[in-house]
């Protein structure tokens, strides 16, 4: 076993390959995808020696277990977990030589949701659209890891490192999203703009990487029309029929028909990323 790729023994919930996504391409109708939580991405690259933008594995919840066919450094990082190799523990967000043929577990999320996956030289999907990110709503890039897969790996960009007081974020108690009125606040009543702001809502179990849902008090609309579909970007709060807030992320529709009451600022989506299911939720209006 000498060649450069892995195995998936245990796909886990939902595995998909990711990196800084494809921006740019939303007037073709193509989502931006990308990590979910760039940041994390970033960091575990880093500490393999990556390029800041090669394709990693991007778990949910319960994690995967892939067996290289050479020796590859990887490191594990985003929401905190187990990760083993041949049974015995390894650290956590440090890089970590797996021999060849040896099984790394990486097991479910102890807090967050989302643990990210790197390997010396990426995954070596072919790219589309210039990114080697999976996106779950149009099917672009390669398809959400299988049991009995395997991923070609690149050749190792540069040395492996330990990054000395690395900042990984702790999953959010509360998660707290600063949002831009509009452009369709102007839809809804003035009561319904206090309860976004001052509501309890909650991240439903319903989330995925299309958009972050919520559980909580309906937003009433003041108008009742319908609106003709248009554009949506990265972060849009768009309320539909049953009243509940959802999040836009990476996975996102680029056109909607149900009005947008705000916008997340960018910065807050990482988080969103690791809000797991009954995370409580607040939506504060900045200018």
């Amino acid at each position: 076993m000498t060649d450069r790729a892995l195995a998936v023994v245990r796909a886990g919930a939902l595995t998909t390959v990711q990196d800084l996504g494809r921006p740019g391409y939303a007037h073709l109708g193509v989502p931006r995808s990308g990590a979910l939580d760039p940041a994390a991405l970033r960091l575990v690259n880093r500490l393999v020696g990556n390029l800041r933008d090669a394709a990693v594995l991007e778990t949910t919840l319960t994690g995967c277990a892939v067996r290289p066919r050479s020796a590859v450094t990887v490191a594990v990082g985003g929401a905190p977990c187990p990760v083993r190799v041949e049974g015995r523990p390894v650290a956590w967000g440090a890089p970590v030589l797996v021999g060849a043929g040896q099984l790394l577990e990486v097991g479910g999320a102890v807090r967050g949701v989302r643990s990210y996956v790197a390997f010396a030289g990426g995954v070596a999907a072919d790219p589309v659209l210039g990114s080697r990110s999976t996106d779950l709503l149009s099917g672009l890039g390669p398809p959400p890891l299988a049991d009995g897969v395997v991923l070609a790996l690149g050749p190792p960009a540069g040395p492996a490192g330990r990054i000395d007081g690395t900042p990984w974020p702790g999953p959010p108690a509360e998660l707290v999203l600063r949002v831009r009125l509009g452009p369709r606040d102007d839809w809804f009543t003035d009561t319904a703009l206090r309860t976004l702001s001052t509501g309890a809502y909650r991240v439903s179990a319903a989330s995925n990487r299309i958009g972050l849902r919520t559980e909580g008090p309906p937003l009433e609309r003041a108008v009742r029309a319908e609106l003709p579909s248009e554009g949506m970007v990265l972060g849009a709060v768009q309320v539909p029929p049953d009243g509940r807030p959802v999040v836009f992320l990476a996975d996102h529709p680029t056109t909607g028909g149900y009005p947008v009451v705000a916008v997340v600022r960018e910065p807050d989506l990482a988080a969103a990323a690791q809000a797991v299911p009954g995370t409580p939720v607040r939506f504060v209006p900045v200018r």
